[in-house]
């Protein structure tokens, strides 16, 4: 999400980055940030970047307000939930201090004098190492259990401190609760104080690194984030990272990093990377120190940000780099060895699409249900405006999956779009037109009111006529659902699961160095980039995602996660509306078959155990989530404690009765609460969870697949309703024995210009990319 308090910022500092893109070298001022020198100052760049900004959102946003007194408190209310959300750094009185600010951070942008924010900004640093310094001071003296005492988990709502007396009371919970946490899990006292001790001296190492780029982007992060949930600005690297997230390309050696204290470590390797190839490198390993080309001094990177080692890592195709590294076998401490790598391109193709076939027999009917997993609508404009005819688009993959699915005889296509964020709009456009023969998919307004349909591009064949279903949650949005929308107006396919995010708003990428340089501007500055929201999209029946999502036709339940997490959770989200409907004509109907099919999953379901136990365990997963305060006495903790390993370990058996899986063998790592951090566990230990969690079995999924079944099996057994209900009036495709055709394989044919549309899809102007 847009929404980042700081704290994810410092925690992102120990997770994993992928090393690519431009060199230390281009980039010309890279520094390691060891500890950054208070006061931070902000530099002319920023000021700059910041007037420049507020001149575009107040005057191109789609709801462009004033930068006045009234959106200085917006900024100064979210600026704080950014700094300090949980209310555990400031007091009454801090707050007190700081309330002349209030209506002074539209005239630091006018005037290009952040002092205000920046003033705010060291405070914070100063109040987060002092908390830290606190807690470590007493771990010394430990704690007593046997009280009747409580600490608020969730602390959003609550009240600042008044003072600090109060302000260490609620810190000596805190760390009274870390405390808690891992003697529930078996450390010893020694243990805990070693574990603890290390956690908080290493957040005040990862805060005394914040330099003003961090101040400057929380502080613009407040400011987009006031005109709306989605407009957002984005420092020089995030626009990098955005880009690299929207292209699914990158140039570097392959290798994915993990901060670990003052280490680096290789998280993982991309298949077929420079990395791999070398024969070299090795999941665990520790970069100690980086080299650029065949003689460039080794620079050591031992305590520095993890996005600093990335930076030195990153370059352009075809340079070297060379590591410095000590082999994962023998520690920090053991023999180094000097490996020399050129960078590629490297195709991030977890996050590409990707398909599967669920076999379904059933009162001995064999159906073949294909499924495409699709994490992101990404689409590398750059290369594809440059005529590189291998660019990366989803459209063009899940077409050429699609063709393969046919090949194999599927008879139903699933479209997976759970937790599937958005992305290109065009891309979008494409894949619905993968499914339909013509018409639009989506509509857009503009800021003057203008509405315009948009649809597949009219070279795009249609590849897929089949049955189909698409499956959606609560983290589908923005181009997700203007895809569900247009299959369910379309009556095209059965949308399924729970209601998706709500977003129905559209974003373009605003590259401000580019803007600057057009003007004529001096050296080339590092301004970074705007995603602002410049329309509205709506659904071509003329109704909206905006708020309300898109409504499944077959509803699954939720994980209760919809009261804190979608579109209806922020405060200054766009009110829902509609429009005249565009001229399309649904290509089927299948409302008569879903009472039947509803009736069919209900009593499936309510006979598989894998169903039960998810229920059982989205139950047990919203009862703890719901929890605010925990008790910090240890009998009652140990008692709670001992209750939830018995579910747990009811839980594991369950899933070995139902999948095979061995649950018999658990190691301390897979223990309900080890009060560790996630950066704490072993590497080991982490990449044995993203495995499991690979393997897990899916009920959903499962149950989607059969559900598509029973739509096929029902459309089949009446040929003479058939004709109403499918789309192009039940042509091939359809029917439980024939595998589906309808459209060629062939990938769609790609003859837009440069101006492309994404986010929740946006037409971006020359000067931008587009972006989601």
């Amino acid at each position: 999400m847009i929404f980042r308090p700081l704290l994810a910022l410092l925690m992102a500092l120990s997770v994993t980055v992928t090393a690519s893109a431009q060199s230390a070298a281009d980039m010309g001022a890279t520094k390691p940030r060891k500890e950054s020198t208070l006061p931070l100052q902000p530099t002319q760049n920023e000021a700059d970047a910041a007037l420049l900004s507020a001149r575009f959102l107040t005057r191109f946003h789609y709801d462009a307000q004033p930068l006045d007194d009234a959106m200085s408190q917006k900024i100064y209310t979210l600026y704080f939930k950014l700094l300090d959300g949980e209310k555990v750094f400031f007091t009454q009185q801090d707050m007190a201090n700081f309330a002349k600010y209030k209506d002074k951070l539209d005239d630091a942008i006018w005037n290009r004098d952040l002092s205000a924010p920046f003033d705010i900004f060291n405070q914070y640093i100063l109040r987060a190492v002092d908390r830290m310094n606190y807690a470590r001071s007493l771990l010394k003296q430990g704690f007593d259990f046997n009280t009747n005492e409580t600490y608020t988990i969730d602390r959003k709502n609550a009240d600042w401190p008044k003072d600090q007396a109060e302000l260490n009371d609620l810190w000596r919970k805190r760390t009274m609760n870390d405390w808690l946490r891992l003697k529930l899990a078996g450390k010893s006292d020694d243990e805990i104080r070693k574990t603890l001790d290390k956690r908080y001296s290493n957040y005040i190492a990862r805060v005394r690194q914040l330099d003003s780029e961090d101040a400057f982007q929380t502080f613009m992060t407040a400011y987009a984030n006031s005109t709306d949930p989605h407009t957002d600005y984005l420092g020089p690297r995030d626009a990098e990272n955005f880009d690299i997230q929207m292209k699914l390309s990158l140039e570097g050696i392959g290798a994915q990093l993990q901060a670990r204290d003052d280490y680096t470590q290789i998280a993982s390797l991309v298949p077929a990377s420079p990395a791999i190839k070398s024969g070299k490198l090795h999941v665990g390993d520790t970069v100690l120190g980086v080299g650029q080309g065949e003689t460039g001094p080794i620079v050591d990177v031992v305590g520095w940000r993890l996005d600093d080692v990335v930076n030195l890592i990153r370059g352009k195709k075809d340079t070297i780099v060379r590591l410095e590294v000590a082999p994962a076998d023998q520690g920090p401490d053991g023999k180094h060895i000097l490996v020399t790598l050129v960078r590629k391109k490297i195709n991030i193709e977890e996050q590409a699409a990707k398909s599967k076939i669920i076999d379904i027999n059933e009162d001995g009917v064999d159906r073949k249900i294909g499924v495409i997993e699709l994490p992101i609508f990404y689409s590398d404009f750059g290369a594809r405006s440059e005529g590189d005819k291998d660019f990366k688009s989803a459209s063009r993959d899940v077409a050429k999956l699609l063709g393969e699915l046919k090949a194999k005889g599927v008879q139903g296509v699933v479209v997976d779009l759970r937790n599937n964020g958005g992305g290109s709009l065009y891309e979008a456009n494409e894949l619905t037109g993968l499914f339909i023969d013509q018409g639009p998919a989506v509509q857009v307004r503009d800021a003057r009111g203008v509405v315009q349909a948009q649809g597949k591009d009219e070279f795009s064949p249609m590849t897929w006529s089949g049955p189909m279903a698409v499956l959606v949650n609560r983290g589908t949005a923005s181009a997700s659902e203007i895809f569900s929308a247009a299959i369910q107006d379309y009556g095209r396919g059965l949308i399924i699961g729970s209601p998706t995010f709500g977003k129905g708003t559209v974003q373009t990428l605003i590259d401000l160095d580019k803007l600057v340089s057009d003007a004529g501007a001096n050296g080339k500055p590092n301004f970074g980039a705007l995603k602002m929201t410049i329309q509205e999209f709506f659904r071509i029946n003329g109704g909206s995602t905006q708020l309300k999502g898109v409504t499944p036709d077959i509803l699954f339940p939720s994980n209760g996660d919809d009261k804190d997490f979608g579109e209806s959770t922020y405060d200054n989200a766009l009110p829902w509306t509609q429009i005249a409907p565009a001229d399309y004509k649904p290509v089927a109907d299948m409302k008569a078959y879903l009472p039947q099919l509803e009736q069919l999953h209900e009593a499936r379901d309510a006979k598989s155990p894998a169903w039960q136990l998810m229920l059982d365990e989205l139950a047990a997963y919203k009862k703890l989530s719901d929890r605010t305060t925990v008790s910090l006495n240890f009998a009652q903790r140990e008692a709670e404690r001992k209750q939830l390993d018995a579910m747990q370990a009811e839980f594991r058996a369950r899933h070995k009765a139902i999948d095979g899986n061995d649950a018999a063998e658990v190691d301390a790592d897979d223990q309900l609460d080890d009060g560790l951090n996630a950066n704490e566990r072993s590497l080991k230990s982490e990449l044995k969870e993203q495995a499991d969690a690979k393997k897990a079995p899916d009920p959903q999924l499962q149950e989607t697949a059969h559900v598509l079944y029973d739509a096929i099996g029902l459309i089949d057994s009446n040929p003479k309703l058939a004709k109403e209900v499918l789309p192009y009036g039940g042509k091939e495709g359809y029917g439980p024995t024939v595998a589906a055709v309808g459209g060629t394989s062939t990938l769609p044919t790609q003859t837009q210009n440069g101006a492309s549309q994404s986010g929740g899809g946006s037409v971006a102007p020359a000067a931008s990319s587009s972006t989601h």
